[in-house]
């Protein structure tokens, strides 16, 4: 299992297959050569022109290598620290050479033996720099990954949650001692799950058997009044996901949707695969108590963070409020992760 601190730290490579990695690198290569550009050009005119001078070389080597590192990436990440920015910057660099060669085996001017190595430096100093830059970007995402620890455990079970379950606990024990054993083990499991190191993922099937015991402790409490309706579809069980990433959102649907009623609710919780990617959506009713529902930013600006942390940029989290036909109002969340990452 991969931890936070291993994604974002101890791995000095960066996750080639990852979006906003992609992204990154296409934008910063292009910086340098913009860079370039107006270096050797005299006015706004000649910058432009040796800039489009330079792209048509620049983005099809480009595109290669990324395409190329992408492929490499398992391979990468088993190599020794230097190894793998060695091996990173030669391949910017042996690409270059061999993009000038087929340039002049096509009839363009190749600039002869200087050009070979000026393309090769210059390539190899571009790949050099963008290692730096994600080194560096590690770094200082590293303040930002001890508070997001901090955030997820103070996103943890709410002190009145364990108060309630231990008093419907009690009731229990006179009237049916079976029952209350079960909800004992199901809370012992529940928060020996919370107390567990967060810097590493675990398997969505894990994930969702947390959140089944939490909904069992939140019924003894509400009884009929909380209704729960699950829906699973294709799901990846094997996929590793972020700790605590959907226990939070269903605290938040039972404390904000179903304990300000007064009539039963229900909580719909909706996960299915669509190709290489895993959609999480949970509903439950809105309120007109505005004092209740306030604090429902707090665990959704929490598990944002650490989408962020996790994913960069190929995860997303869309919120919002939806009226029904009848004039009630729903609140729903929806996730979606990439399917990267799952045990054989």
């Amino acid at each position: 299992m991969r931890s936070i601190k291993q994604n974002l730290a101890a791995q000095p490579l960066p996750d080639f297959r990852n979006a906003g990695v992609i992204l990154r690198i296409l934008l910063g290569v292009n910086l340098l050569a913009l860079a370039a550009a107006l270096v050797q050009g005299q006015g706004v005119d000649e910058c432009v022109q040796r800039y489009m001078e330079m792209a048509v070389w620049v983005q099809p080597l480009l595109l290669a290598n990324v395409a190329c590192l992408a492929w490499l990436d398992g391979a990468l990440r088993r190599l020794a620290v230097w190894p793998g920015r060695l091996l990173v910057v030669c391949l910017a660099a042996v690409s270059a050479v061999g993009s000038v060669e087929l340039w002049a085996a096509a009839g363009f001017d190749a600039g002869g033996a200087q050009r070979l190595l000026r393309a090769g430096l210059l390539a190899g100093s571009a790949a050099a720099a963008l290692l730096w830059y994600f080194a560096q970007r590690s770094s200082v995402l590293s303040p930002a990954l001890v508070e997001a620890r901090l955030q997820a455990l103070s996103a943890r079970i709410r002190p009145h949650f364990l108060f309630n379950s231990l008093n419907a606990v009690l009731a229990l024990i006179r009237v049916d001692h079976q029952r209350a054993e079960t909800a004992l083990e199901e809370l012992a499991e529940l928060f020996r799950a919370l107390m567990r190191d967060h810097r590493e993922m675990v398997p969505l099937a894990d994930e969702i058997a947390l959140c089944r015991q939490y909904l069992d402790l939140e019924t003894l409490r509400l009884g009929e009044r909380l209704r729960v309706e699950w829906e699973l579809h294709d799901i990846p069980e094997r996929l590793n996901v972020p700790p605590l990433m959907m226990q939070p959102l269903i605290e938040n649907a039972v404390y904000h949707g179903i304990e300000p009623g007064s009539t039963p609710g229900t909580i719909r919780i909706r996960l299915a695969r669509q190709s290489d990617e895993l959609h999480i959506e949970l509903v439950n009713p809105c309120h007109a108590d505005g004092d209740h529902q306030r604090g429902n930013r707090m665990a959704l600006e929490n598990i944002g963070e650490r989408l962020s942390l996790y994913y960069d940029l190929e995860a997303r989290l869309e919120t919002g409020e939806v009226v029904l036909a009848d004039g009630a109002r729903e609140y729903r969340v929806h996730i979606v992760l990439p399917c990267r990452g799952e045990r054989t």
